[in-house]
């Protein structure tokens, strides 16, 4: 299974929602990783993940958080 991965960090809210937006649509199953910098933005793609039927979690990493989406 492919693991995809969204570097998010730096962007302000909604372009990390929109980013994982644009590759949760391109794929109906598998894992995709979005790195993101803040909590907000943690919380919103979290949030987008689970709520477009995506099992969604996080973690800390390298001062930020990954954020996986995996169905």
């Amino acid at each position: 299974m492919e693991k995809i991965t969204v570097d998010a960090r730096g962007l302000s809210c909604p372009q990390p929602v929109i980013e994982t937006k644009r590759v949760l649509d391109k794929h109906s199953s598998g894992t995709v990783e979005i790195l993101v910098d803040t909590v907000t933005s943690r919380e919103n793609v979290l949030r987008y993940v689970t709520n477009a039927g995506w099992k969604g979690g996080w973690r800390e990493q390298d001062g930020g958080y990954a954020v996986t989406a995996t169905k």
